[in-house]
């Protein structure tokens, strides 16, 4: 039996479970991952990161909101945020609710993502494939200047991580005090949209401290090579979704930036002007709330232990 238009009935049916699937339940269903990151100097405690990215929230997603309250049961040592925190102009509050434990008891660190300054635009979700494939990134085609777009109230959110201790990263170097050590953060607002400025941040590790690290939103090529010749042994990212959309025994399709998707999420390596560096990206917990679907990637957040150990630079 066949469907209207010549489309078999099979296919539609699978279709639709598969988008069932995808938006229903593993779209909620939220994982802790970890990982060991041998990067520390010899003699240096262990240290917990927690990493929390892309939470696009939307009014009502209690489920989410719960899991990252959850999260403080943890206890980290640090708490770093790599942006996307927004997919509602009126989410701020159900963001600073859902990380008002981590906000309350752990040091953290911030950088955001296109996200928070802007709101998500309703587009028919296949241009995103092909606009990848084409190499296009960016809001509005790779940086212009945004127009006929929702400006989020990322004055409120910022004004609120700052209150709390969190330490802002958009194109700044902040320190954190972790049990005595002294944690060096440099970080660059978000690539995707162009609001990244090495220049203010170059120089690499703060000279004197016990560990550094970089932070950014968007794992985009030109950022990674500078954090990996400046000599930054670990860099942080989020932005890519883990691909959101991946195929059993293939993968990611897309990385939502010019990053290879062999590296959409998790750990692995970059190496720049022969230099290595760690690098994690995190899958992130939510979605654009035009596409509220994941598929053989579930939404994340990722404990980091790290470790003494050779960065390999």
């Amino acid at each position: 039996m066949r469907a209207r238009y010549g489309v078999p009935l099979g296919i539609t049916a699978a279709g639709a479970a598969g988008l069932a699937y995808a938006a229903g339940f593993e779209a909620r269903s939220f994982r802790l991952r970890r990982v060991t990151v041998p990067v520390l100097p010899e003699g240096m405690r262990p240290l917990r990161v927690l990493q929390v990215s892309d939470i696009h929230m939307v009014g009502g997603q209690r489920k989410k909101q719960r899991w990252l309250r959850s999260l403080a049961g943890l206890r980290p040592d640090f708490v770093i945020n790599t942006g996307d925190n927004l997919s509602d102009p009126d989410g701020v509050p159900e963001v600073l609710d859902a990380l008002g434990p981590l906000l309350e008891q752990f040091p953290g660190a911030y950088v955001f993502g296109s996200n928070d300054y802007y709101g998500p635009k309703l587009r028919n979700p296949a241009r995103y494939l092909v606009e990848r494939a084409r190499g296009q990134h960016g809001l509005n085609g790779g940086g212009a200047p945004a127009v006929g777009v929702v400006h989020n109230p990322w004055e409120e959110l910022r004004d609120a991580f700052d209150a709390a201790g969190w330490v802002g990263l958009n194109n700044a170097r902040g320190t954190l005090k972790v049990d005595g050590h002294e944690i060096a953060l440099t970080g660059l607002d978000d690539p995707h949209i162009k609001r990244d400025r090495y220049d203010r941040v170059a120089g690499g590790p703060a000279p004197g401290a016990d560990f550094s690290l970089a932070v950014v939103h968007a794992p985009y090529l030109r950022s990674l090579d500078a954090f990996a010749s400046d000599g930054y042994p670990l860099i942080l990212a989020g932005h890519t979704h883990g691909g959101q959309l991946c195929l059993p025994f293939y993968g990611a399709l897309v990385t939502n930036c010019d990053l290879d998707t062999d590296r959409v999420k998790g750990l692995s390596a970059h190496t720049a002007a022969g230099r290595r560096s760690y690098l994690h990206v995190s899958a992130g917990c939510g979605t654009n709330r035009y596409t509220p679907v994941r598929f053989f990637c579930p939404p994340e957040a990722t404990l980091l232990s790290l470790v003494p150990g050779v960065a390999g630079r």
